[in-house]
């Protein structure tokens, strides 16, 4: 079958370190199908650094939109009924393209990552729609609402509504929506929309994050992984550098806080003001960064679906200590696959915990691999993908 791929961020592969599911999909159907995908990238460097894309493609359609006119396009949304968060993706020239390949190509169908590309979809007629929105963005938005302060509550509320409003249109426009956890679909039935649904978890390649990629260097390095421009990301890990790292360390003096991830924003780049706390930014691998860490955190206050960030560490063998809204959305037992504390004492006395006792970190790291490796390996994932592709195009 010839299928359009849309998302709303260009495709990376693994070493990223960000999210891969587009990617993943991608590379599995392009064996079996041939692909066009479209996207937008923010800059030419982006572009670039994703050419492994290209081999698993007929064509790649792609227009480079910066942040200021990204910004200008939401905030020219703000008193419109359309989201602010899907006008940031949006450009014309795409949309333009995306048509004039649509008329030319006699796709079968085109499959669209996340809701905020779906703006791209809908013009177009005929064949098979599969809408992967994989998170429902409006309820993390809600989510935002509730946690942050007037008049930031107020803005986030409203894009909620908003956003709900876009993504029921979204889903009547569908064939089949698919998501990556359970608690998803629950929050998509709340639309009151009838589509097919079908979960198709995240997964992680566990060749490439591999256990055979670990060093041991006696270090106490607690390393953080996620793009560091990312809310939640940046909410979690200032919380647990400014309000439980100081403690940690009082405890365990010889303790680091490593944070890796491409973008980081100011309010993250100080953080190394405080000691024994690193913040790498954009790494090409980062793998390396990963490998003398003796534990992992993923201390999100706010989270939806299935943190990539997570897997790729327990993949690892590197044992994670997570809240349950990072730990959510894996498949996986707190206490026996990985650390689960509610609250900031909680999460300091599993982290001091981890790091005075080196057994303890390697059944629980061996725990937590074997564990990705059987209830979140993409190929088990892939297989419903193609079930879902199936079913559409019967």
């Amino acid at each position: 079958m010839k299928i359009l791929f849309v998302c709303h961020r260009f495709p990376y592969p693994p070493n990223r370190g960000g999210k891969i599911r587009p990617f993943q999909m991608i590379q599995h159907l392009s064996k079996s199908h041939e692909i066009t995908v479209a996207s937008l990238a923010h800059t030419t460097l982006e572009l670039s650094e994703g050419g492994p894309l290209r081999n698993h493609c007929a064509e790649v359609i792609a227009e480079v939109v910066p942040s200021a006119m990204r910004w200008r396009s939401a905030a020219f949304a703000l008193p419109t009924s359309f989201p602010s968060s899907a006008a940031y993706f949006r450009s014309t020239r795409l949309a333009q393209r995306i048509e004039k390949a649509w008329r030319s190509s006699r796709f079968d169908g085109v499959l669209v990552h996340c809701a905020f590309a779906a703006q791209y979809a809908i013009p177009l007629s005929g064949g098979f729609r599969i809408m992967d929105f994989g998170d429902l963005d409006s309820a993390k938005w809600s989510d935002y609402a509730q946690h942050r302060a007037f008049p930031l509550s107020t803005g986030y509320g409203l894009e909620s509504a908003k956003l709900r409003r876009f993504e029921k249109l979204v889903a009547e426009s569908s064939t089949h929506c698919t998501f990556t956890t359970h608690g998803e679909c629950e929050a998509f039935r709340l639309l009151g929309v009838s589509k097919p649904l079908t979960v198709i978890p995240n997964g992680v390649d566990a060749t490439y994050f591999h256990l055979e990629n670990r060093t041991t260097t006696g270090k106490k390095v607690i390393v953080f992984l996620g793009r560091m421009d990312y809310f939640p990301n940046v909410d979690g890990i200032r919380w647990f550098a400014k309000k439980l790292f100081a403690s940690i360390r009082s405890q365990v003096p010889d303790a680091e806080l490593r944070i890796v991830g491409s973008n980081p924003v100011s309010a993250v780049k100080k953080l190394t003001e405080i000691p024994g706390v690193t913040v790498t930014g954009f790494v090409k691998d980062v793998r390396p960064y990963l490998a003398d860490a003796a534990i992992a955190v993923a201390p999100l206050r706010l989270a939806r679906g299935t943190q990539n960030k997570v897997l790729e560490c327990m993949s690892m063998g590197i044992p994670v200590v997570a809240t349950p809204e990072a730990a959510r959305g894996i498949q996986a037992i707190a206490g026996e696959h990985l650390a689960v504390g509610s609250t900031a004492e909680e999460l300091i006395h599993s982290v001091v915990g981890l790091l005075s006792n080196a057994e303890k970190r390697s059944q629980l790291g061996e725990a937590g691999r074997q564990q990705v490796v059987s209830a979140h390996h993409w190929p088990a994932s892939m297989q419903t993908l193609d079930e879902v592709l199936h079913s559409v195009s019967a």
